[in-house]
């Protein structure tokens, strides 16, 4: 198989590709792109929950928000912090997760990764745990088992991490049938992980343009 090349009659059977994905190490930065080729046509719809189900808690899954050009940054890459426009994101996710049921928020180690909840930190007066499995080039199969400890916790969750890690755990969850879009993650988006009887159910999206726009609807 030509790994650049654009599989188009793959629609049925990329869950059946992904374990070649994760054998070849194609799950991380490097099948990034040639995930998100595949992802392109797939369509994400939302799930309805079982009759008389409901919906225990929500893992909210953030990317970090707009940290300046990683290329630009002189040192060490994991203390880039937030830009003006990353502040400014992080106090809308605040605003938009403050009334949740939160009980932990963890994060990558990164700054840019701390930065961007610890407003939400400060308004539910949690402490901010730092997870190895949220940093940037952590296994995939790490990060997924988090989120399984985390679905069977009380209360809601928040997690921070990156680029390259969120959309891998979305492919692992994709492939066991969760309906979730692995190439929507923009830098302060979010992403609802619902969980129904201790296993993620189904996915929301949260664009940082859905975030502007209810901000902007309580002024």
């Amino acid at each position: 198989m030509r790994i650049g090349g654009t599989c188009r009659y793959v629609t049925c059977c990329y869950p059946l590709l992904f374990p070649l994905f994760i054998q070849y190490g194609l799950t991380g930065r490097s099948g990034h792109g040639f995930a998100c080729r595949l992802s392109l046509i797939v369509a994400t719809r939302h799930r309805t929950l079982p009759r008389g189900s409901s919906v225990l808690r929500v893992l909210h899954l953030v990317r970090h928000a707009s940290a300046g050009d990683r290329h630009a940054w002189r040192g060490d890459d994991d203390a880039r912090p937030l830009d003006a426009a990353g502040h400014a994101q992080a106090e809308a996710i605040a605003s938009t997760l403050a009334a949740a049921p939160v009980r932990r928020i963890l994060s990558s180690p990164s700054v840019r990764c701390t930065q961007t909840i610890e407003p939400l930190a400060t308004k539910l007066g949690l402490d901010i745990e730092i997870s190895a499995e949220l940093a940037e080039g952590a296994d995939g199969r790490r990060t997924e088992a988090l989120l399984e400890r985390l679905c069977g916790a009380a209360g809601d969750s928040v997690l921070c991490s990156h680029g390259d890690v969120i959309p891998e755990v979305l492919w692992r969850l994709s492939y066991r049938g969760v309906e979730v879009n692995p190439t929507r993650c923009k830098k302060a988006s979010i992403w609802e992980l619902h969980v129904l009887d201790r296993a993620v159910s189904h996915g929301i999206y949260r664009s940082p343009r859905s975030l502007r726009a209810w901000m902007e609807g309580l002024t």
